[in-house]
């Protein structure tokens, strides 16, 4: 093996020129490779993080999935029955039972678990009148299923405890309505309910919907104003393991009857664009190595081409057929492995001066920077790539020279 090595090795070193063009080929392919999937997977990545850190993992609302059954389709499941027009029943509204489902939510391993009541109202302050929805929740309990204590400008969650009926907003729902910390503002429900609020603190999600459309209260104050007493509409839930919000969430639901949502029901369309995004990205940048590829496919063949006389010298010393095919193989891996390496340097070089841009305004994202991935996998998908391309454009030329006859090479040559 070590003496096919440095065969390949001197037969590449012998076209420096043609060996220097495929290996930069295949650095830039490799090299954009990582920037670009670096971007993409910041991206991807800063966004799933901030959903997963705003909003709970889990979300138990109550309403069913599917409407009732009817009684006509369960006396005759297996006859042609068709029910239309059906009104539904009027029911009061809120999960049963609430108290009794909390406590076995909370006895998961690994899971905490918040009551809320969600419901519109509409803030007032002087001639300004902005819909929002409140929410209303228990500060200790909320803090342990959604991050948002973190994303507090002014205040905290405990404050709504010690202000008679406290109100926090995000601060671009501050900007429409012209408030401030501690301004009072009017808020009315559906129902007809008044209650004058004071504002006791401030946040800022990077979430628009969130941040100009939210507020927060306590589960007794909404309760009061949504004329709603003792009835709780959601419950949240957050997981030490958040890849198993969406099987918990399908078992919960076949439990209880209520419609449960983990966050990556609640952001499908989303997620889809991501898959999409991907593989846009792979093509587009496995596109690039695969033309990086045909340099090192046009220089083992023309190295084929050449050695004719050296490969029929080889057989007859004792090469076989699989030695002849190695040999020219491993001159494809060579290429391929310093373009490799070549372009995982050019690309660590891209990243950190991709990092060093700023612009002049926020970006979507609520920064002012690329947000880059710094993953090693990153680098093994692309050396990997690399490497496989390599070995498929020398297979080719590999296999017609371990075909080639010494004899009627030898003949042809005298």
């Amino acid at each position: 093996m070590r003496l096919i090595i440095d065969l390949a090795r001197g037969m590449l070193s012998r076209r420096r020129r043609q060996t220097l063009v495929s290996v930069l080929g295949v650095a830039l392919g490799v090299a954009f490779f990582i920037a670009i999937t670096s971007i993409m997977r910041g991206f991807q990545t800063y966004f799933i993080q901030q959903v997963i850190d705003v909003q709970p993992h889990i979300v138990i609302k109550d309403e069913t999935r599917n409407p009732t059954v009817q009684a006509a389709q369960l006396a005759l499941p297996d006859g042609a029955v068709s029910v239309n027009g059906v009104k539904p029943i009027d029911r009061v509204r809120g999960i049963r039972a609430a108290g009794e489902k909390l406590a076995m939510l909370e006895a998961i391993p690994g899971a905490a678990a918040a009551p809320i009541l969600t419901g519109a109202a509409l803030l007032r302050y002087g001639s300004r009148d902005v819909s929002i929805t409140v929410t209303g929740i228990d500060p200790a309990r909320y803090a342990r299923v959604a991050n948002i204590e973190k994303d507090m400008l002014h205040g905290r969650l405990d404050d709504l405890r010690s202000t008679a009926n406290g109100l926090i907003i995000g601060d671009t729902l501050a900007l429409r309505l012209g408030v401030q910390l501690g301004d009072t503002v009017v808020a009315v429900s559906p129902r007809g309910v008044s209650l004058q609020m004071k504002i006791v603190g401030l946040f800022h999600t990077g979430l628009a919907t969130l941040d100009q459309s939210a507020g927060y209260v306590l589960l007794k104050v909404n309760q009061v104003l949504q004329d709603r007493p003792n009835v709780v509409n959601q419950i949240l839930l957050r997981l030490a393991d958040v890849t198993q919000a969406e099987p918990l969430a399908r078992d919960i639901e076949s439990r209880f009857g209520e419609r449960t949502e983990s966050w990556e029901e609640q952001n499908r369309n989303i997620l889809t664009v991501f898959v999409i995004q991907n593989a846009i990205m792979y093509s587009v940048t496995g596109a690039i190595l695969l033309v990086a590829a045909f340099g090192i496919y046009n220089i083992i063949s023309t190295v084929v081409f050449e050695k004719t006389r050296d490969i029929a010298i080889l057989k007859s010393l004792g090469f076989t057929e699989g030695d002849i095919q190695l040999l020219f193989l491993v001159q494809g891996l060579i290429a391929g492995f310093l373009g490799a390496v070549l372009g995982c340097l050019i690309g660590q070089v891209m990243i950190e001066g991709l990092a060093q841009l700023r612009f002049s305004s926020e970006t979507p994202a609520g920064n002012d920077r690329f947000l880059l991935a710094r993953d090693w996998r990153i680098y093994a998908i692309a050396s990997a790539f690399a490497m496989v391309s390599a070995a498929l454009a020398a297979v080719i030329p590999a296999r017609r020279a371990a075909r080639l006859d010494p004899v009627q090479i030898v003949r042809g040559a005298a």
